[in-house]
C-alpha cells in the first residue's frame, strides 16, 4: 500500500506513445561539425570518463520569439554562443534545464530513460519561469537528432553513458523584470562514468540547518539554476568538512526533510516500509524517484510520501527501526547514505554499508535502463 504525493505527479508521453527516433530526428536538420575531435583527443575522453567536463561534436538548437514563436530548429556544431550582454538571462535568471542519459546495450543499440517525464518536467519549469513550452515530441526529438550524430560519444563501459543536458534560456536584450520576448533552446551532451568517483558506494550527508535550498511558493519544483546556485556555499561548506553532500531541511519550520542538493531522499524502515518526502511544491519532482517508487509498489512494498522530521528520524536509526537511507537522482541513480550528521549530531546509518532493498533498487533499475531486465512499464525509448 502507498500514501499519494500532496501535489499531482507529472505525466508526460510513454514510449509507445512517440513516433520513431529516426522520424522525430528529422525536425532539427543537421549541418556537420566540420572539425570534429580529432581521433587523439576522443581516446582520451573515452578511455577516463569523469562527469561532465568533455562534450561530444555537436549540439542542437531552436530559437524562440513571441512573434514567431518557435523555429529554426538545427542541429549544429558545438561551441560558443553569441549572446547579448544585457541578455535577460544574465540578469534575471530566466532559465531552465534537464538531465537524461543515453545507454547504449549490450547489441550496440542506443536507449534513454522517460524522456516524456523529463519533457514534461521541462514544461513545469517553463511556465514556472514564464519562459514557452516545448512541444513534447521535439524534446524527444532533440535528443534523437542529436545522438543520431553523436552516437560514438555513447560509451560502453559499465556503469557509463551519455549525459544529455537540454536547456532554455531567456536571450532578449533588456534590462527591465518582465519575461522576455525572445529564447533559445538548447541540448548539449557528455560521455560520463559514475556520478560519485566510487560508484555504488555509501555517502555521507551533512544536513544544512542555517541554508535552505528554497521556500513556500517559491521554484522549488522546477528545474533551475537558482535553486542549484543557492545550494552551492552549504554544499561547498559541506566539503569542507568531509561530506560528499548537503541535504536541505524545510524553509517553513527548519525540521523536516526536503531534498539533497540534486538528489531526492528515501528512508527503509527496519520493517521493508520505505519513506520519501511528500511533494509539497518545495521539492523538485524526479523521475528517478518516480520510477523507484513504482518499482517499489510492483513489489508490494508499503510506501509512504509523508513529512519526515529530522528529530524522530535520529533517534529512529539510533534505535534500529531506521534500516536504510539512500538518495537518487539522474546522475547518480541511487547512492546509499551511509552517515547522516549535523550541528549537534553524527549518526551511522545501521553498519554504514549499502543495505538489501538500496542495492535491490540499484539492480533493477540500472538493469532495465542497460536493456539486462524486461521492461514493464515501457520506461526505456530507443535513440538508434
Amino acid at each position: 500500500m502507498s500514501t499519494p504525493s500532496q501535489v499531482a505527479t507529472l505525466t508526460g508521453l510513454s514510449a509507445a506513445q512517440l513516433p520513431a527516433a529516426s522520424e522525430l530526428a528529422a525536425r532539427f536538420p543537421l549541418t556537420p561539425n566540420p572539425h570534429p575531435a580529432p581521433d587523439r583527443e576522443y581516446d582520451a575522453v573515452m578511455a577516463h570518463l569523469s562527469f561532465g567536463v568533455a562534450f561530444s561534436d555537436h549540439m542542437v538548437r531552436a530559437t524562440w520569439t513571441r512573434e514567431q514563436g518557435w523555429h529554426g530548429h538545427r542541429t549544429v556544431a558545438f561551441g560558443p554562443l553569441t549572446l547579448s550582454p544585457a541578455a535577460a538571462v544574465l540578469h534575471y535568471g530566466q532559465e531552465i534545464f534537464e538531465g537524461l542519459k543515453a545507454y547504449r546495450h549490450d547489441d550496440g543499440s542506443v536507449w534513454t530513460f522517460r524522456p516524456g517525464f523529463n519533457a514534461a518536467r521541462f514544461n513545469a519549469s517553463a511556465r514556472r519561469l514564464a519562459l514557452p513550452e516545448l512541444p513534447e515530441e521535439d524534446f524527444v526529438a532533440s535528443l534523437a537528432a542529436l545522438v543520431a550524430v553523436d552516437q560514438r560519444w555513447v560509451p560502453g563501459v559499465e556503469g557509463s553513458s551519455l549525459y544529455l543536458r537540454p536547456f532554455m534560456i531567456a536571450t532578449e536584450a533588456f534590462l527591465g523584470v518582465r519575461s522576455a520576448h525572445e529564447g533559445e533552446y538548447l541540448l548539449i551532451s557528455s560521455p560520463v562514468g559514475p556520478y560519485f568517483v566510487n560508484g555504488f558506494q555509501p555517502v555521507s550527508i551533512w544536513v544544512a540547518q542555517d541554508f535552505h535550498r528554497v521556500g513556500p511558493g517559491g521554484m522549488g519544483a522546477a528545474k533551475t539554476g537558482g535553486n542549484y546556485a543557492a545550494s552551492l556555499l552549504p554544499q561547498q561548506e559541506a566539503y569542507d568538512k568531509g561530506f560528499e553532500q548537503v541535504c536541505f531541511l524545510d524553509a517553513a519550520t527548519n525540521t523536516h526533510l526536503e531534498e539533497l542538493g540534486g538528489m531526492n531522499v528515501f528512508v527503509v524502515d527496519a520493517d521493508g516500509t520505505v519513506r520519501t518526502p511528500a511533494l509539497t511544491g518545495t521539492i523538485l519532482e524526479g523521475g528517478t524517484r518516480a520510477a523507484i517508487l513504482q518499482l517499489l509498489r510492483d513489489g508490494g512494498r508499503t510506501v509512504r510520501e509523508e513529512t519526515i522530521e529530522l528529530a524522530p528520524l535520529l533517534e529512529q536509526i539510533g534505535s534500529g527501526q531506521v534500516a536504510e537511507m539512500f538518495a537518487c537522482g539522474t546522475a547518480a541513480v541511487i547512492t546509499p547514505i551511509g552517515r547522516l550528521a549535523g550541528e549537534g549530531f553524527d549518526v551511522t546509518v545501521a553498519d554504514g554499508a549499502p543495505g538489501p532493498v538500496t542495492t535491490e533498487l540499484y539492480t533493477a533499475l540500472t538493469d532495465i535502463q542497460y536493456g539486462r531486465r524486461e521492461d514493464p512499464h515501457e520506461w526505456m525509448y530507443r535513440l538508434v
